[in-house]
């Protein structure tokens, strides 16, 4: 499965709960869409649904994680076996090959990103004011820890815009899902 991410915002080499959730949330509704037309999820609702707090079905809720008293849904989850890979394509505000700026150094900025992407792991990692929207239940994520990711490939340029915030990044991320072993379950989600 190959699918296309898009970010526009704060990327902050250093970063805290509340950033970091900003980012997923901002996410989320691309992957709840993702969810919804994509031919292999779009008949898998059970695994982001919970319909009692006692699942008889072992794949019933499989994907979502309460943290909080609030749902997130992964889509690469171990349970099917999946794995990632991602190009990312980042645009800043600085000529390119600016590793250490203004808006802050690289690999600190993506390291922001790869947690963003990954549900929260505990209730440090989400804010406590938040509260989901009715849109936010559950909140998709892209994966279910960072470790699936097994590829990355970044590149960056500067972003042409005219008194654009030096702060502010716009991020193309292009993911494959792949997986481990093909099982009956995963089969339509790996590329």
């Amino acid at each position: 499965m190959h699918f296309t991410l898009t970010y526009s915002g704060q990327l902050p080499s250093s970063s805290n709960a509340k950033v970091k959730h900003e980012i997923r949330r901002k996410l989320h509704p691309q992957l709840k869409e993702l969810w919804r037309t994509h031919p292999a999820l779009a008949g898998c609702k059970n695994l982001v649904t919970r319909d009692s707090e006692e699942e008889e079905d072992s794949s019933d809720a499989a994907f979502l994680t309460a943290i909080q008293g609030n749902n997130f849904a992964p889509l690469v989850h171990p349970y099917y076996k999946l794995y990632a890979e991602l190009d990312i394509f980042l645009l800043r505000p600085e000529a390119p090959g600016a590793v250490i700026s203004k808006a802050g150094d690289i690999d600190n900025q993506l390291k922001t990103l790869f947690d963003a992407l990954r549900r929260p792991t505990d209730q440090t990692e989400v804010p406590s004011s938040w509260s989901p929207t009715a849109d936010e239940v559950p909140l998709y994520c892209l994966l279910e820890d960072d470790k699936l990711i097994t590829k990355v490939s970044v590149e960056t340029d500067r972003l042409l815009i005219q008194g654009a915030n030096e702060k502010e990044v716009q991020l193309t991320i292009r993911v494959s899902v792949k997986g481990f072993t093909a099982t009956w379950g995963n089969i339509g989600m790996i590329s």
